[in-house]
């Protein structure tokens, strides 16, 4: 059933030239929750190989604006309010390097930013949950008031710990897992609504 699932998703991005069936996470996301409008500002974190970034394009319109942000660099993508540039989460000048770029306060930072996987789960787990922290600080010093936030987690010990540190900043968060999301699959997505600005 997992395979299924999988093998759909991956022949749905070949024909709809998404570059990975990720992006169906992203869009199935925002269908339910609208975190992501035309005409906002997207900052997408640890964005390679680029299928929320297309993803995003899509839901910004012709009247918003996407930075692709990873420690790869990105193919680039055919779109005039789409930019692309290298930076790491965990190194705080890549805040500096997005806020140069940005038009404005982003309106949304998303982010499918994942570890190399060991295999030792405890140790993927908290590899996750150190990349998910750094990109709700760089979301943090970029969001406007009242912005929103989506970032995948690993369920595990301190996946709790992550979703009270991101109530401290949002008046609304939520797990989500989008059907795009293998069932077995320990992967979620925080999403945090209503950035409040200390």
């Amino acid at each position: 059933m997992n395979e299924r699932k999988r093998e759909y998703y991956y022949r749905k991005a070949k024909a709809e030239k998404f570059r990975s069936r990720a992006s169906y996470k992203l869009l199935q996301a925002v269908t339910k929750h609208q975190f992501i409008k035309p005409g906002y500002v997207v900052v997408d974190l640890g964005a390679a190989p680029g299928g929320w970034t297309q993803a995003a394009r899509q839901l910004v319109e012709d009247s918003g604006f996407v930075l692709a942000v990873d420690l790869k660099l990105i193919a680039p993508i055919d779109s005039p309010n789409v930019l692309t540039i290298i930076g790491d989460v965990s190194d705080p000048k890549t805040t500096k390097s997005i806020l140069q770029f940005l038009p404005s306060s982003a309106d949304v930072v998303i982010s499918d930013v994942s570890p190399n996987i060991s295999g030792v789960w405890d140790l993927d787990h908290a590899r996750q949950i150190d990349l998910a922290s750094q990109s709700l600080r760089i979301a943090t010093q970029i969001l406007r008031p009242g912005g929103n936030f989506f970032v995948k987690v690993f369920q595990g010990s301190t996946t709790n710990r992550f979703v009270y540190e991101a109530r401290d900043h949002f008046s609304f968060v939520k797990m989500v897992k989008p059907k795009a999301s293998r069932l077995k699959s320990a992967e979620l997505y925080l999403l945090g609504m209503g950035f409040k600005q200390k």
